[in-house]
This record gives structure tokens, sequence and C-alpha cells, in this order.
């Protein structure tokens, strides 16, 4: 037998003398407080500040963003102007211009300078940005890599030009302005000019020039010009001169909110009882709905909402689960429109083909609205382009666009719920054999005033029950409408060949049998070609009839889908068992 191992403890003395740990008054001077600064300076890739191609675009990404959510709100037509001077090596030169309502000087410094500052995070409205993080993360990233300021001229309202130059105070997380004077110049709108080092400039699937021809497409009433570092200047056009509806601010759901969202609102509350809270400060909060919670919970509702506690907010909030309420409002929701969708893809992809589908809006998991809109587009430029065949002829595989609220998602494809399900679509059941090396343009587009992103970097949406199903949903009735034009093209291709080999050698078979029957050669050949184009003909019906896909309901499809994956289960359990018994 093996001999025990003999374990000795220590005892309380001896660790006493051994322990060189510091005591807790020592910690306590470890102890300092960081501003969020510092933090997202440490943790820069939560901002999408990692990887030199992806760092270039996500800051063009953040200064776009801003200048079309400006000229919306100022009711204007936006014009941008990107321009991207290379400096030196990994060292470049950004300005963004345009044409918007321009910033002033008490809020330049916090709209550029002050990370979490801006006029977005409290607002339940559909924007493109939503934190108030990107502009003045650019300026913090400027500073890391230059040691730079940056530097703004804005129209500034009635008072006229002016310029400034400023940084970001990473401790204090608040803005430095360096210099600001007025400028003796017509000016309407904003220009932001930074510097950047450790970043890269390239035409990949993922840079700047795409995340712009993309922000073209989903944004059809923009006019959108690059000019790259050698000089190339390109235009995106506006294909739309009507600006898109302005969204609605919206107020809260009961069905999305927690006990510690409803104590925050309580304490900034207007009025003086919590049930005329309740009623002014949610959506759908009717007089029903108020006699209800008053049944449910054990205190007054006339109580101030200022002086409601844990425990009264948590009675509250469980009273709204079990109250049936009217979904949200819809009218905060700003979808870009099957039409604008269709007239950016002919202008900018050119294909052959498109199919749009705008779905209704719905409500995913805690009471947030959300729609989706989807296009395929196939043929012509459709797809992205991977060099040339033998004949030289372009070779194209499948393109998946990905936006939210407007915006083009180019990174974290893998975990996004728009890829999910583009992958999860049986897309052979729409007459597409081979999807990866298609000439596809699939398009997919989720507007809400909250979009469950999954980081900070927003580049993927989080794959939500509703959000995946309404996805599917859309993708499968954009496939049966595309399905009609590839099928019927692929058979028109197949029909002309068919009739070339008949053609070849119906002249042939027409002299044997006239050597055999000395009948005229053409009356021979003629007959021939009538009985393959009858046979065509035919043959053409019954494809029609046997392979295009019924126009379904939204809940046949979905009874159809349960019974194939059923069936394909049962396929998969049944192999499972094969292999068992084999293996016995």
């Amino acid at each position: 037998m093996a001999e025990k191992t003999k374990i000795k403890t220590a005892t309380v003395e001896e660790i006493e003398e051994k322990d060189t740990g510091m005591t807790a008054d020592q910690l306590a001077k470890e102890f300092k407080e960081h501003s969020v600064a510092e933090f997202f300076k440490k943790n820069k890739q939560m901002l999408g500040l990692s990887g030199k191609i992806k760092t270039l675009t996500t800051i063009i990404h953040e200064y776009v963003s801003n200048s079309l959510d400006a000229c919306e709100e100022a009711h204007v037509l936006p014009s941008l102007e990107i321009k991207i001077a290379e400096l030196g090596e990994e060292y470049y030169e950004v300005t963004v211009t345009d044409n918007g309502p321009g910033l002033t000087k008490q809020t330049i410094g916090k709209a550029l300078g002050q990370l979490l500052a801006g006029t977005k995070f409290h607002r339940m409205i559909q924007q493109r940005g939503q934190q108030g993080i990107g502009a003045a993360g650019a300026t913090m990233f400027s500073l890391m890599t230059t040691g730079k300021a940056i530097q703004v001229i804005s129209s500034g309202g009635d008072k006229g030009t002016f310029m400034a130059e400023l940084t970001i105070d990473p401790k204090l997380n608040q803005p430095k302005i360096i210099k600001m004077e007025d400028v003796d110049r017509k000016f309407s709108g904003t220009a932001i000019k930074a510097k950047f080092k450790e970043i890269k400039y390239q035409r990949s699937e993922q840079g700047p020039f795409e995340y712009l021809r993309r922000t073209a497409i989903a944004n059809p009433h923009a006019q959108i010009t690059l000019v790259e570092p050698d000089g190339t200047k390109t235009t995106f056009p506006r294909t739309s001169k009507v600006l898109p509806t302005k969204p609605s601010e919206i107020k809260p759901h009961p069905k999305g909110i927690t006990v510690d969202e409803l104590l925050t609102l309580s304490h900034k509350a207007s009025g003086h009882k919590i049930n005329s809270f309740l009623k002014n400060d949610f959506d759908r909060m009717g007089d029903k709905a108020i006699e209800e919670i008053e049944k449910q919970v054990h205190f007054d509702l006339n109580k101030d909402p200022k002086k409601m506690s844990w425990e009264e907010a948590e009675e509250i909030v469980k009273a709204f689960q079990k109250i049936t309420f009217i979904a949200p409002r819809l009218d905060g929701l700003r979808p870009i429109g099957e039409e604008n969708i269709k007239k950016s893809l002919q202008e900018i992809v050119q294909p052959e083909f498109i199919s749009v589908v705008e779905r209704k809006p719905t409500v995913y998991k805690g009471g947030f609205s959300f729609q989706v809109e989807a296009a395929v587009a196939w043929g012509g430029n459709a797809g992205r382009e991977m060099g040339k065949d033998d004949s030289g002829q372009a070779v194209r595989k499948v393109e998946i666009m990905r936006f939210a609220n407007c915006v083009p998602l180019l990174f974290d494809s893998g975990g996004c719920a728009l890829t999910k399900a583009v992958n999860s679509i049986e897309w052979k059941r729409y007459g597409i054999k081979d999807v990866d090396s298609a000439p596809l343009t699939v398009f997919l587009h989720i507007c809400s005033v909250h979009i469950p992103y999954t980081g900070a970097g927003k580049q993927a949406v989080a794959d939500e029950d509703e959000v995946m199903e309404e996805l599917r949903l859309a993708l499968m009735d954009t496939g049966r409408k595309i399905y009609r034009f590839v099928a019927l093209q692929r058979r028109e291709a197949e029909k002309q060949l068919k009739r070339k080999l008949f053609t070849k050698y119906a002249k042939e078979v027409a002299i044997g049998i006239h050597e055999l029957t000395k009948k005229p050669t053409n009356d021979i050949e003629r007959k021939l070609l009538d009985i393959v184009l009858q046979k065509l003909k035919i043959e053409e019906q019954q494809e029609a009839k046997d392979d295009l896909p019924e126009e379904l309901s939204d809940e046949e499809i979905k009874k159809l889908e349960a019974k194939e994956k059923k069936e394909k289960d049962k396929k998969t359990k049944k192999s499972r068992l094969e292999t068992v018994e084999g293996d016995e």
C-alpha cells in the first residue's frame, strides 16, 4: 500500500509570524477614484478602438453618426465630406465637415471632450448613438496617440462662426479648451479636424470606404463625399430629397421597467401622487391599469412618489407583470422604407433584381418596440467581388449588410443576430443552390429606441427570440419573392441551352430521316423543331406548377418550420441510435 501523505497544519502563531500582508489601514491608502474617461482610456477596445483599420473606421463612424443626427434634428438634408490625409506611417489627419446646425461655445466642450455627455442617453427616441461616448472617445484617442488637440470650426448658432482647439482631461473627464476665438467667415455646420496615430487606411470590407458606402445605402437622403489618402474622390449622391419623418420621443413601457428604474423616475416626478406619476410618466398607463395596481398593492397610491420605498416599488413592478398592457407606441420608430431601400440598392449595388420587405413593428422582451426591414439583391454588382475567372468575368460571393438605426455594422458579425438569421435560412428552398458563392447582397436593418447590442462597441445585435423570429420571417418573405426571378432566370438559361442543342442536332437527324423516307429535309427539320418547342413548353409549365413556393402567412410559415424541425430532430435521433447500435 502507498504511504499516506502527512499534512502539516500551521499554527496561528506561525501564520502571524510569517504574515507580510498589508493591513486594512494600508489598503485604504491604495483606494483611488477613477473617472469614466480613465476607465475607457485603459479599455479603449470597448469603444471599438482596437485594430488599426477598425479604429479608423470607428472614428469615422462616430463623427458621421453625430453629423447625420444633428442635420436631421435641424431638419436639414445632410451633406457630408470626409477627408483622410496620410501624414506619415500609420499617421493620419481626419476632417469631417457637415452642413448641420453647428455647436455653441457652451456645448462644444461637452460634445467633443466629455464622455457620457450629450443629448441621447436620457431620451427614449430612435437615434444612431445612444451613450454620448463616441466623439469624445475619438478626442481622447487623438490625445493618447499624438498628444495633440482637435480643431473645430462651427457656425455656433446666431453668434456667428467660431474656432476652437480642445482636448480632454481623462482624470476629471472634463474638456480642456486650449483656444477659442470668433472667425470672420461665412460657414454653416461643423468641421472637425483631428490627428491620429496607430491607425491604417485600407479599402477593405471593414474600412472607411465600405462603411460610408453602406451608410449611403441606409441613409438615402444624405450626400456623402470621401476623399481618400491618395486623393481619390468618391461621392455617394442622395437618392431621396425627402427627410425621414422625425421619430417621437416615447415614455417607458411598464413591462420593461425595473424596481431601480421606477424609483429613479419617481424621484424626478413632477406630480405629487404615485397614481398621477404612473399615469403621466409611463406609456399605455390608463385608469383601468391604475385601478388594477391599487388592488394589488398594500399602500395608498395618493402618496408622494418621492417618498416611495424600495418595497413599495417592488409591489408596483410585480403588479405591472400581472397586468395586460397594450403594446408600446410605435411612432418612436423610423424605418428607412421599402422604396428608399430599393432606390439606394439600385443606385449603389445596381443588381438585376431586388426584393424588399418591411415588417410590421413589434416588441421584444423588456417592452421595447422594434421593426425589421430586409432586402435581397441578385445579380449585377450584388455580392462581394472576389476576383476574376479564366474568362475575365467577376467572381462574386454573398455579401451580408447589417444595420441598426441606419448605422452599418461592420464588425463582430459572427455573434450578431442579423448574421445568424441569414445563416439559418434554407436558401436552396428559394432557388439559391450555393448561397456562399452567389451574386447576392442581403440587407438587414433593425430600428428601435433601444437596440439590444451585445457590447459597448455597438457592432452586434443580441439574438433575442422575438428579434430572431422577425429577422427570419423577413428573410423568408424576400426569399419567396426573389425565387421567381432566380428560378425563371435559371430555367430560361436551361431552355436556351436545350434549344441550342436540339437545333444543332435537328439538322443531322432531318438528313438521316430524309435518306430513309426521301421526304424534304426542311419539312422534317421544321416538324422536329415544333416537337422540341412543344416539349420545352410542357416542361416549363410543369416546373412552374411544381416548384414555385406558395404565398404563406407568418403562422403557416411557423407551422411549416416547426414540422421540418421535428422531422430533422427525428432523423438526428434515429441516426444517433443507429450509431449506438453499430458500436454495440
